[in-house]
């Protein structure tokens, strides 16, 4: 705990400034003897990664040091950045009684998530579809077992936990007490994409109206066990949810080790290249949440095309193949094309019932599967259980008229063609690898001028 102590009388000597300068020399010696454990670094067992990113992050946290030793020498202790070690906080959470997770992964706590997924037995940990369902789980959990378990997710989910908190979880109702450990995308003052910015200023506010009390989760060890017996004092007392809120870089980097083989032969990029080469110049695309929207916008750039054709669902994971449906009912002389994600399709699979109950004629639906929710740490879906999962028989039960599975390049091209071709609703499945560029970047249209751009090309020909 020499972190803490060296933290503590640091913080000691501020509150005494004339004899900062004096005092301040003594301490400088413990950075000089310990400053592994005062201040944060990385080790090989903190990070699961290649060569290339882990001397990427090296390097970062090691620039970070030399300014945390740079602010202690200058006696500004303030000016010290601390991280937390998911292997601590995962401690301090056992410590509490915790030992259930369950949730939907998020980019912010994808350290945390990965040493959860690493070092929690399958029966303790579930990746739910959607982060109402994993309320309901943690509900289920303290019914069986009387204790409290831990619900992860990113804010912009906090939407599909406000029926089961508001309507089983609360005090007033069923009084589960479960710990919410809360991504704050979007926390004011800190740059982010337009829809973590809408729901960023929301969610102190939406926590709040609910009734349910909430703290930002510190980034250095002592201040997150404080806060977690907060939390562990309200849950016995109130029995009710608590949440953490945590802030971008609040945890050391730790990555899930990759896997030792490659099921399929291409990325998600390279499918999605096979796909759109073999669409119509009138056809219309819904791209859904994460990396996929974000390829398909550079394979536009890389073609010299517009982005007219295309809607990218930046937000409203799950929702892009309802959006699609709604698109394709008022449009019937153009092909739609959904081209959704696995953990996206599963979050909200209640609309393939939807769509294969129609005869949406036009409506064409591909899956690009990796079996990992890519975009927020590469943690697993149900997807990945590729012996024992199928989209299609899933797609097939909802009265989708033909499924197709695609793995090769000369797969995804010839299903294209048969897709084309076919009365929807239709289903491809398209496995591929997960992972993708580190250098990708973003759509540069906002999303009302992407709204305008696709709503002014449904008019073109109608």
């Amino acid at each position: 705990m020499m972190s803490g102590m060296f933290f503590r009388r640091l913080n000691h000597i501020v509150g005494h400034p004339k004899c900062a300068m004096t005092c301040i020399r003594p301490f400088i010696g413990l950075l000089d003897d310990s400053v592994s454990s005062a201040i944060p670094r990385l080790s090989s067992a903190a990070i699961h990664t290649g060569g290339a990113q882990r001397a990427k992050y090296e390097e970062q946290v090691a620039a970070q040091e030399k300014r945390n030793i740079d602010a202690a020498e200058s006696g500004m202790p303030e000016l010290i950045r601390d991280f937390l070690d998911p292997a601590d906080f995962y401690k301090a959470v056992k410590n509490v009684g915790i030992d259930f997770f369950c949730g939907v992964p998020d980019s912010l706590l994808k350290d945390f998530c990965a040493y959860v997924t690493s070092h929690t037995p399958s029966s303790n940990h579930v990746i739910t579809a959607n982060e109402g369902a994993a309320i309901a789980l943690a509900s289920g959990y303290h019914l069986a077992t009387g204790r409290c378990g831990m619900v992860y997710l990113q804010n912009s989910g906090l939407g599909n936990t406000v029926n089961p908190l508001m309507s089983m979880a609360m005090p007033g109702v069923y009084s589960v007490p479960m710990l919410l450990l809360v991504g704050w995308r979007g926390e004011p003052g800190k740059r982010d994409e337009p829809q973590h910015m809408v729901q960023g200023q929301a969610t102190p506010g939406l926590l709040a109206s609910m009734g349910i009390p909430f703290q930002v989760l510190p980034d250095y060890l002592d201040g997150a066990v404080q806060a977690l017996e907060s939390a562990r004092q309200h849950m016995i007392s109130a029995k009710g949810p608590f949440c953490l809120l945590v802030r971008r870089q609040n945890f050391l980097p730790y990555k899930l080790p990759p896997s030792e083989e490659e099921l399929f032969p291409l990325t998600r990029e390279e499918a999605l290249v096979c796909v759109a080469d073999g669409l119509d110049e009138k056809d219309v695309c819904v791209g859904t949440t994460g990396m996929l929207s974000r390829e398909l916008f550079e394979y536009r750039v890389a073609r010299r095309q517009g982005h007219e054709k295309d809607f990218y669902t930046v937000g409203s994971m799950g929702h892009a193949s309802a959006l699609a449906m709604g698109i394709a009912l008022f449009q019937p002389s153009r092909q739609v094309f959904c081209l959704d994600g696995d953990g996206a399709a599963l979050m909200h699979m209640g609309s393939m019932s939807s769509i294969g109950q129609r005869p949406i004629g036009n409506l064409k639906h591909i899956i690009f599967n990796n079996g990992a929710h890519d975009s927020v740490g590469g943690q697993p879906t149900d997807a990945a259980h590729h012996d024992r999962f199928s989209f299609a028989a899933i797609a097939k039960g909802c009265g989708y008229r033909e499924t197709f599975l695609a793995v090769t390049e000369e797969e995804i091209r010839a299903c294209v063609r048969r897709v084309r071709a076919a009365e929807g609703p239709v289903m491809l499945e398209v496995k591929c690898l997960k992972g993708a560029r580190r250098n990708l970047g973003r759509p540069t249209r906002t999303p009302v001028q992407n709204k305008a751009d696709l709503m002014h090309f449904l008019q073109i020909g109608k």
